[in-house]
């Protein structure tokens, strides 16, 4: 039996459909039980309840031999701080339940422990798993998730741009976040690592931003879409707009300075190993379907 935490996330929903589409018996966790209902039609358990609660946590996880772990983000709170009590209490209810084998979904950067934004959350979490030397961990640090890109094509249809507060530039492993949740599928039905481990996931190759533009808007017909690197003052009212609390701006607003100082960057070289076959240009055709939608 393995469990997927977030089983209705762009990675756990990955994680969740190829350990079912490999026959392997499975518990959904997650908020809603309706959200959970497509994977409980296909033969799988469902949780739902709340992963700050860490009795929940240890009820879910009781009796799996696997967990795929992520801290499911809250953007209407303070996000660092969801982080810390979700955290804890994500990694309690996994140790209670004496889960055997975890993978982690951390990311590229979380080598540090500040000056990341979010992914120093990360960094927290993987500290609280290493302290678990009864249990297996590979913690998975993947690039940027093109997914991102869907939450920019409002601001590519008002102002016919590309707009980010990073230097057009700067190379970026970006990846896509089917990708991600193969790999840890696969590692998950392998149970092939013993012990505490690191690996990078850095997608097809690295793009700058001016790329990102170019290839989006030729995907969506624009194919002059300029990108442009814009003030964190614009960047941070774009969010305010969308609803994101003030705190999880601020720190949204650390993580691109990290990019754009190079603080943020894959500590492995590229390799078949940490390099993922979904390209920006193939992704891109998802873009253009919701764009025109």
């Amino acid at each position: 039996m393995y469990a997927v935490i977030g089983a209705t996330g762009n990675t756990g929903r990955v994680v969740a459909e190829d350990l079912l589409a490999a026959g392997q018996p499975l518990r959904v966790i997650g908020r809603t039980e309706d959200r959970l209902a497509p994977f409980v039609e296909r033969g799988a358990e469902a949780a739902v309840g709340d992963v700050s609660d860490a009795e929940f946590v240890a009820r879910a996880c009781d009796g799996v031999g696997g967990v795929y772990h992520l801290i499911p983000p809250r953007y209407d709170i303070d996000l660092r701080a969801w982080q810390t009590e979700a955290g804890k209490a994500l990694v309690a209810g996994i140790r209670d339940a004496g889960v055997p084998y975890v993978v982690n979904l951390s990311s590229v950067g979380a080598q540090h422990h500040e000056g990341t934004g979010p992914i120093a959350g990360l960094r927290e979490q993987e500290d609280r798993f290493n302290e678990l030397t009864e249990a297996n961990v590979l913690h998975l640090r993947p690039g940027w998730f093109m997914e991102n890109l869907y939450m920019m094509l409002d601001a590519i249809r008002g102002m016919d741009m590309l707009p980010m507060p990073i230097p057009g530039d700067v190379p970026l492993p970006m990846i896509a976040t089917r990708d991600i949740g193969a790999e840890a599928a696969r590692r998950l039905a392998a149970l092939d690592f013993d012990g505490h481990h690191i690996k990078e996931l850095l997608g097809p190759r690295d793009y700058t931003l001016n790329e990102v533009a170019a290839i989006v808007g030729a995907a969506i017909g624009k194919p002059d879409l300029p990108f442009v690197t814009v003030p964190e003052e614009a960047a941070a009212a774009g969010f305010e707009q969308m609803g994101v609390h003030p705190a999880t701006v601020a720190t949204f607003m650390e993580m691109y300075r990290g990019f754009a100082n190079g603080r943020i960057v894959a500590q492995e070289a590229r390799s078949a190993a940490n390099t993922t076959s979904t390209t920006l240009e193939e992704f891109a055709a998802g873009l253009a379907a919701a764009y025109g939608a």
